[in-house]
């Protein structure tokens, strides 16, 4: 049973030398992400392309995404690297101040005394250290330990509830996008966007960047991590002005509190798979294989879960970045996402009551689906210029492939995040009939048709047309 649920895998020290890297595509990668977070742009440019030249080696177009950082919203650093603060004393986060010890430490965010009040609890090192504000004066931020806990260089600030004024882009982001771009990424990750006027900005950006240097369309996405991002309003200018979403459930925790964030996740992604965007469910997946060979079965809950809440893919952070073992992890987790699909209702006929289509094309594939749930169809193929018919079909569950034929490398690699999409490099922009044989021909050497199976066809007239689909054909393989 083919996999319909993509994995992205984070690359680093684990995972960047090319026999482990070759190991992992082979085991399930459709998509490495590259953390803008760590390294320099020459070690993310080699990572590049050595996954470039090892997707070629084994055959399979692998999607790449540039993570970016985001606003540091940290502490500084201590004179001894860490401290332990116990609950009830007082500590002072201070601006200027230049190493830290037991009373106080400096700030990256020098704006944040100006975004806090007193009452307000800030949450540190991934809210294992809770500070209540008492009172701001000039540049320090006074504060009571709630909970205490270690804390040492770097570690990361939330307001409980969200609310701090960073931008989503930072003048390190802007340039990591420039060179990210340069590099030719596929996705691009956007952290902690409040709102969808921060992702038309990062569009803007990569947009520019493209013509800059002579590149196509990078594909837009837009991490859910801000409390002020799921608003309704906010959320729904988010998803509108992205190519696809990351619930990235880690910061997302720390500001609306743990017990909101699944269903939160199945929100987003229903909304997501409405506006026919794509999602990535993120953080902690498969978290103890970093030093285990095998995962909790909470985790093989967790991963199952999002899989049958629609996500399109899933992804792994520290587990194939710096864990022990990557191509296990991945495994592990592609047999999980088979078994949560065999449980995937089809509901099809309820899924198109009350609808109706605007466009040729979207009507085409649509029906597609339909005719191929009630012929029993064994494959839909769609031969696509950049990707659309094949991204409409897979808002659907349907237990059927959908194999999206291209001649555009960039559109396979586009692809490589929507869920039951296959993406195939193959030239059809010749005589219409030796195109469809060569259709034929394709699926049966992947073992996907037999003699005797139907495959539901969509293509255009003329072929090689974006935006041409027009035609839908019903095969019998010969």
């Amino acid at each position: 049973m083919l996999r319909a649920t993509k994995i992205i895998a984070t690359l680093g020290p684990a995972s960047e030398k090319p026999e482990v890297l070759r190991e992992m595509i082979r085991a399930g990668v459709d998509v490495v992400r590259m953390n803008f977070s760590h390294g320099t742009v020459a070690d993310h440019k080699a990572r590049h392309d050595l996954v470039r030249s090892i997707s070629a080696e084994v055959g399979k177009e692998v999607g790449i995404m540039a993570d970016l950082q985001g606003p540091k919203i940290r502490v500084g650093k201590f004179v001894d690297s860490k401290i332990l603060l116990k609950e009830g004393a007082q500590f002072i986060l201070d601006v200027a101040c230049q190493l830290g010890n037991q009373e106080r430490v400096g700030l990256d965010y020098k704006e944040l005394p100006q975004d806090v009040k007193p009452g307000d609890r800030l949450l540190l090192n991934d809210g294992l250290v809770v500070l209540r504000v008492e009172s701001v004066q000039g540049g320090e931020i006074f504060t009571l330990v709630e909970q205490g806990g270690p804390l040492s260089n770097n570690k990361g600030i939330n307001r409980a509830g969200g609310g701090l004024t960073a931008p989503a882009l930072t003048e390190k982001d802007i340039s990591d996008l420039d060179a990210a771009i340069a590099m030719g990424v596929d996705f691009l990750a956007i952290s902690f966007p409040k709102d969808g006027a921060d992702m038309a900005y990062a569009r803007k950006l990569a947009d520019a960047a493209s013509a800059k240097y002579g590149v196509g369309k990078v594909r837009t996405i837009a991490k859910v991590e801000r409390a002020e991002a799921i608003l309704p309003d906010a959320l729904d200018s988010i998803i509108a002005e992205s190519d696809g979403i990351m619930v990235a459930r880690g910061d997302l925790a720390i500001e609306v509190g743990n017990p909101a964030v699944p269903a939160l996740q199945k929100r987003m992604i229903k909304l997501a798979l409405e506006a026919d965007k794509f999602t990535i469910t993120a953080t902690q997946m498969m978290e103890s294989m970093i030093n285990a060979p095998v995962p909790t079965r909470a985790e093989v809950s967790d991963v199952a879960n999002a899989v049958l809440d629609g996500t399109d893919a899933v992804m792994l952070s520290a587990e194939s970045a710096a864990g022990m073992y990557p191509v296990q992890t991945i495994k592990a987790m592609a047999e999980i996402c088979v078994e949560a699909e065999k449980s995937d209702r089809v509901k099809l006929d309820t899924d198109f009551l009350d609808q109706t289509f605007s466009r040729i094309d979207q009507t085409i594939a649509l029906g597609a689906l339909f005719t191929a749930h009630h012929l029993n169809a064994s494959a839909i193929a769609a031969l696509t210029d950049s990707g659309s018919t094949a991204v409409w079909m897979s808002r659907h569950n349907i237990h059927l492939p959908i194999f999206a034929l291209t001649s555009k490398i960039a559109t396979q690699r586009a692809l490589s995040t929507y869920r039951n999409v296959f993406p195939i490099g193959l030239d059809y922009t010749k005589q219409r009939d030796t195109a469809l044989q060569e259709v034929e021909d394709c699926l049966k050497k992947l073992g996907a048709v037999k003699k005797g199976d139907i495959v539901v066809l969509t293509s255009g007239e003329p072929m090689g047309e974006p935006g041409g689909t027009n035609s839908l054909k019903i095969i019998q393989v010969k």
